[in-house]
């Protein structure tokens, strides 16, 4: 457990996927990425799937940062990705706070990419016809201008949006859409029907928006003592993707991403910004070298 002013932050793994390494690392040859990871047979590396859980007892606010893949997986298209959810994991991680699942007040969706966010919604029953939300008494955070990409992706990352991921969504009043600084309570694909009274969960919360990845990917930094933290998301998925160049050839725009880290490596030297990582299998986060010219790992962190 890391402490940043009021909050209580935990990385939970969610669950393990397998993504072909190629592709999670662009141009970087697989001569160089290969000593970082766990490779399969089939060119595929080791990922983790994990939620920042941040715990404020003083606000009352117990906060899910991403969700992972969720388990409403047919058999062939798990086995593709190597995908193998916990699904409780979540649930125990709570009890073990004296928490459950009825106390999470909020569910922060980065972007709605299948392996970050299609936790978030269950099958509604056993039909599998429909889906609901996973924990309908928390606010569900999304930036507008994500929700609108999602309805309408390129060609290029069109396979990572799924419908069963996004429809629980659209019922009113279930997102909580971030947009230019404000908040916008959403109904349907686009509306934007009152203003919010807040732009974030609580106190302490700072939004980071990404655009090298995917449009608008809302990320997380929590302030406070012991912070600030970034919860990076997939500009920087795994500690292996430190190296400015290492990106994913699955962003849409790499130069936009490297752009991203070298701002994020700039507020580490000048901040002392922390990083959590969505995907690293063995590293849930890492404070960098203040005094380094390229980011080089000072200590991982109790997370």
């Amino acid at each position: 457990m890391l402490k940043v002013g009021d909050f209580e932050i935990h990385s939970i793994v969610n669950g393990t996927m397998r993504l072909d390494g190629g592709a999670m690392f662009g141009v970087v040859p697989k001569v160089l990425w290969q000593r970082k990871c766990d490779v399969d047979d089939l060119n595929r590396i080791l990922l983790a799937t994990r939620t920042l859980l941040a715990i404020n007892r003083r606000a009352g606010k117990v906060l899910l940062t991403d969700t992972g893949t969720g388990s409403k997986w047919p058999a062939e298209e798990a086995q593709r990705y190597g995908i193998a959810p916990d699904p409780q994991a979540m649930t125990r991680a709570l009890a073990g706070l004296g928490l459950s699942d009825a106390d999470v007040t909020d569910v922060i969706v980065t972007h709605l990419h299948f392996d970050h966010n299609g936790g978030a919604t269950a099958w509604a029953d056993e039909a599998k016809s429909s889906t609901v939300l996973r924990w309908p008494g928390a606010r569900h955070w999304m930036h507008q201008r994500h929700w609108t990409y999602a309805h309408d992706p390129t060609p290029k990352d069109r396979a990572s949006f799924l419908r069963r991921d996004i429809e629980a969504f659209e019922s009113p009043g279930a997102l909580t859409l971030v947009s230019a600084g404000e908040v916008r309570a959403g109904m349907g694909k686009t509306d934007a029907r009152r203003t919010a009274a807040c732009d974030a969960p609580c106190q302490g919360i700072e939004w980071f928006v990404s655009n090298g990845h995917t449009r608008a990917q809302l990320l997380p930094i929590f302030h406070g003592e012991g912070g600030p933290l970034l919860f990076t998301g997939d500009v920087i998925p795994t500690a292996a993707h430190l190296p400015v160049a290492w990106v994913m050839a699955y962003d849409l725009e790499p130069l936009v991403t490297m752009e991203e880290k070298e701002s994020i490596y700039a507020r580490c030297r000048g901040e002392g910004l922390k990083l959590a990582f969505p995907h690293d299998p063995h590293i849930p986060g890492v404070e960098l070298e203040a005094n380094a010219d390229k980011p080089i790992i000072a200590q991982t962190l109790d997370l």
